[in-house]
C-alpha cells in the first residue's frame, strides 16, 4: 500500500487553523497529544465493557513519552484502540472531523451514561506542528486481522501513507522536533509541561529519556550499580554477608518498576467520605506548593443536572495582600485546561485555591476558554451556593472554629458579599466583626449589646495604632468598636450601611459619642451658656488664624477622660469622600467634581484636661501670646497624630517645638 494525497478540510467544521495560530501556548501540544492517547485507551476500555472488543484480563494500559535527545525525536506511545488506514483518512486527513464525536455517535446506545472521552474537535493532533517539522503516525487497530498503517506529514497539506511497522495494538506519534520545538529537548522543559497538563490524566504516563552514553559513562554506571555506600561507623562491624545483602537490596531497588508521572485517581474523584483530613492537606501541598495547611475545604461532588467534581480550599493568609494570590485549576476529564476561568468560577471565589473537574464543559476549540452557555452559569451558581452553605454551616455548628478562621477568611467573605448579592444574602448572618474588646460579634449582636449607649450605630477602627487614643477613651467608658482595618473594609463599610437601612456606621474618630462627655447640669445658667459659646467662637477664630485653615471647626467640650488634651474629628461623609478621591485620583471627571471639596474637620479641646485649662486662661493674656501659639500648635499636632501620620515637614516642626518647650520647662524648674 502506497498512497499520496492532500489533506481535505471538512467544510462544515472548518475553523481558521494554521499550525502556529491554533493555540496561544506552545506547550499545549503535550496536553493534546497525551490526552489523545488517553482517549485511545478509554475508547478501547469502553468497547471491552460493551463486548465490542477483547483484551487480556491482565492488560496494563500505559502511555509512554519517549524523548531521544540525540535524534531530536519526541514520541507519544499508547496501547489503546489504534486506527486503521481508513480511520486515518477520516480522522486525520479530514481536518476538524472529530474521532471522539464520531465514536460517541456510533456507540451512543450502548455507551454508559458518563462521557469520558476528552477530545471533541479533531484539531488537537495538529498542535504537534507547533514544535515539529515532521510528524509520523504508526498505528495498529484493535480490530481482528487489522493491518498496520503509517502516516507522515511535513507540515504542509501533503501527506504520505504506507503500511505500518507496529506489531501490537496502539499508536505511536513521532515528532521530529524543529527549531520551534528545540526547548522540549530539555528534560526540565518537557517534565514541566507534562506535570502542568498531565498530572492527573486517567491513564498511567511514563517518561523515558533516550541518550547515547560513551563507553566511559557506561563503565561508570556499571561500577555505580555494583557499589554500596556505607559510613565509617558501619564499616567497622560490616561482615561480608551483610555487604552482599546490602548490594542485593541496592540492585533490587535499581530494578524496581518505574512509577508513573501522574496520579490516575486524584483526590477529587473519590467520595468525600473516603477521604481523610491528612489526604486533603497532602493534596493541597502537592498541587499548590503552599507550606501552610489550608484552613478548611469544600469537596464538590455533583452528578445532576450537570457533572462537577472538585475541592475548594480556604488558604491561610500570611498577610492581607495574599488574598489576591488565589488559584483555581480547571480540568475536563482530569485534563488540565487553565487557571482561574471567571466564566465557571465567580471572580470573588478566585481568591481561594482549588481544582474543579467539569467533564461536560462547553470548551472552545483550544480548550483554553469557554463558550457562552447556560450550563456554565448554572455551574457558577452551584459553586457559590456550596461555598455559602459551608460557611453558614461552620458558623452555626462550630462557631468557635469559625471565629478562629475569621482573620483569614473575613476579607474573602466581605469581598464576595460586595461582588455577588446572592452570596451576601446567604452569608449575611455569618458576617463577624472583631471588636476592640477582642470578641467576635455579628452586626445584630453588636447593636443589641450597645443599644443603651448608642442605638443603631456601629463604631469602627481602621488603624489600631493611629487611633489608640480613641480606643482607650472608648474602653475607659465601657464602649467597643469593630476593627475594620483591611483595604476591602473601606468600600465594605458603605456597602454594609446601604444593606442595613437605619444603621449608622462611622469611624471612631468621626464624632464624639454622648457617652464620652460629662453630663451637663440641665439647669445651666444662660450666662454660662453664653460664656461657653464665646469661648468656642474665640478659640475657633484663634486656631483658624494660627493654622491658616478657614474651614476648621473648634469645639471646647468636657470629656470624661481628663488625660486627653484634644481630639481631631473628621466627619464620616468627608472621610468617605476623601477615600473615594484617593481611590480614583487619576480620574479627570472625579478630580473636577471634588476640586472644591474640603474635609470637615473639628478640633475638640478637652476642658477637663489641665493643659487645655491653662491654655484657655493664657489665651486671654496678651503677654502670653507667643507661648499660647506654640502650645496651641503642639496640642493640634498631638490631636493630628492620632488622626494620621505627620508629614516630614510637620514632624520636623513638632520635634523642634518639643525641644523648645522642654528647654523652657527645664529653665523654670532650674529657677525654682
Amino acid at each position: 500500500m502506497n498512497e499520496k494525497g492532500n489533506l481535505s478540510i471538512n467544510s462544515e467544521n472548518f475553523l481558521p487553523i494554521i499550525k502556529k495560530w491554533l493555540y496561544t501556548d506552545k506547550d499545549i501540544f503535550v496536553r493534546e497529544l497525551v490526552s489523545n492517547a488517553c482517549d485511545a485507551v478509554t475508547k478501547l476500555q469502553k468497547l471491552a465493557r460493551m463486548g465490542e472488543a477483547e483484551i487480556p484480563e491482565d492488560e496494563k494500559f500505559e502511555i509512554h513519552v519517549v524523548l531521544n535527545q540525540d535524534l531530536h525525536i519526541l514520541q507519544i506511545i499508547d496501547n489503546g484502540i489504534g486506527m486503521t488506514a481508513n480511520e486515518i483518512k477520516k480522522y486525520i486527513n479530514q481536518i476538524a472531523f472529530s474521532g471522539a464525536t464520531d465514536f460517541l455517535a456510533k456507540f451512543q446506545e450502548k455507551a454508559e451514561q458518563e462521557n469520558e472521552i476528552i477530545g471533541h474537535f479533531g484539531l488537537g493532533f495538529y498542535s504537534a506542528f507547533m514544535v515539529a517539522d515532521k510528524v509520523e503516525i504508526d498505528t495498529l487497530s484493535y480490530q481482528a486481522e487489522a493491518q498496520g498503517a503509517k502516516w507522515l506529514c511535513e507540515g504542509g497539506i501533503d501527506y504520505e501513507m504506507d503500511a505500518g511497522n507496529r506489531e501490537t495494538r496502539g499508536t505511536t506519534i513521532t515528532l521530529y522536533l524543529g527549531e520551534d520545538g528545540k526547548e522540549f529537548l530539555e528534560e526540565s522543559t518537557l517534565y514541566a509541561a507534562l506535570r502542568k497538563y498531565c498530572s492527573f490524566m486517567p491513564v498511567p504516563i511514563f517518561v523515558d529519556i533516550v541518550k547515547e552514553s560513551t563507553e566511559a559513562e557506561k563503565e561508570a554506571e556499571q561500577k555505580e550499580s555494583n557499589t554500596i555506600h556505607i559510613s565509617p561507623e558501619e564499616a567497622e562491624n560490616l561482615t561480608k554477608e551483610d555487604a552482599l545483602e546490602k548490594l542485593e537490596a541496592k540492585k533490587a531497588e535499581d530494578n524496581e518498576d518505574p512509577k508513573p508521572l501522574n496520579d490516575t485517581t486524584p483526590l477529587w474523584q473519590k467520595q468525600p467520605k473516603d477521604c481523610t483530613d491528612e489526604e486533603y492537606k497532602a493534596f493541597y501541598h502537592q498541587v499548590f506548593f503552599d507550606m501552610n495547611d489550608p484552613l478548611f475545604w469544600i469537596h464538590l461532588n455533583m452528578d445532576y443536572p450537570f457533572r462537577l467534581k472538585g475541592i475548594l480550599y480556604f488558604p491561610k493568609l500570611v498577610e492581607h495582600m495574599d488574598v489576591m494570590d488565589g488559584e483555581i485549576k480547571l480540568y475536563a476529564n482530569q485534563v488540565y485546561i487553565a487557571d482561574n476561568i471567571k466564566e465557571v468560577v465567580p471572580e470573588f471565589l478566585l481568591l481561594l485555591k482549588g481544582v474543579l473537574d467539569c467533564p461536560d464543559m462547553p470548551l472552545n476549540v483550544s480548550r483554553s476558554a469557554l463558550q457562552n452557555d447556560g450550563y456554565v452559569e448554572k455551574m457558577s451558581t452551584y459553586i457559590t451556593k456550596k461555598v455559602a452553605d459551608k460557611l453558614t454551616q461552620l458558623f452555626k455548628n462550630e462557631r468557635s472554629v469559625y471565629e478562629s478562621f475569621w482573620n483569614d477568611i473575613g476579607v474573602f467573605i466581605k469581598y464576595g458579599c460586595m461582588r455577588e448579592e446572592k452570596f451576601y444574602d446567604k452569608v449575611k448572618d455569618a458576617l463577624l466583626f472583631k471588636t476592640t474588646d477582642g470578641v467576635y460579634e455579628t452586626l445584630p449582636e453588636y447593636l443589641e449589646k450597645n443599644k443603651e449607649k448608642h442605638e443603631n450605630k456601629l463604631f469602627f477602627v481602621s488603624d489600631e495604632n493611629l487611633q489608640a487614643q480613641y480606643i482607650r477613651l472608648f474602653k475607659e467608658q465601657g464602649l467597643e468598636a469593630a476593627i475594620l482595618s483591611t483595604p476591602v473594609d473601606k468600600p465594605f463599610v458603605s456597602f454594609l450601611e446601604y444593606k442595613n437601612t437605619g444603621v449608622s456606621i462611622q469611624r471612631i474618630d468621626a464624632d464624639i459619642s454622648e457617652t464620652l462627655q460629662k453630663k451637663e447640669d440641665t439647669e445651666i445658667s444662660e450666662a454660662k451658656k453664653q460664656a461657653e459659646e464665646h469661648t468656642n467662637t474665640r478659640m475657633e477664630a484663634f486656631f483658624r488664624g494660627l493654622l491658616q485653615n478657614d474651614s476648621l471647626k473648634v469645639s471646647v467640650e468636657d470629656l470624661k477622660a481628663e488625660s486627653i488634651s484634644a481630639m481631631l474629628l473628621l466627619s464620616e461623609k468627608s472621610r468617605r469622600m476623601l477615600e473615594m478621591m484617593e481611590a480614583y485620583g487619576n480620574a479627570t471627571e472625579l478630580k473636577a467634581m471634588f476640586a472644591d471639596v474640603k474635609p470637615e474637620e473639628t478640633l475638640v479641646l478637652n476642658r477637663s484636661n489641665g493643659l487645655v485649662k491653662n491654655l484657655l486662661d493664657m489665651s486671654e493674656k496678651e503677654e502670653k501670646k507667643e507661648d499660647v501659639e506654640m502650645l496651641s500648635r503642639h496640642v493640634y499636632d498631638l490631636a493630628l497624630m492620632s488622626h494620621r501620620p505627620l508629614t516630614s515637614e510637620e514632624m520636623t516642626s513638632f520635634i523642634d517645638r518639643s525641644n523648645i518647650l522642654l528647654e523652657k520647662l527645664s529653665s523654670l524648674e532650674a529657677g525654682r
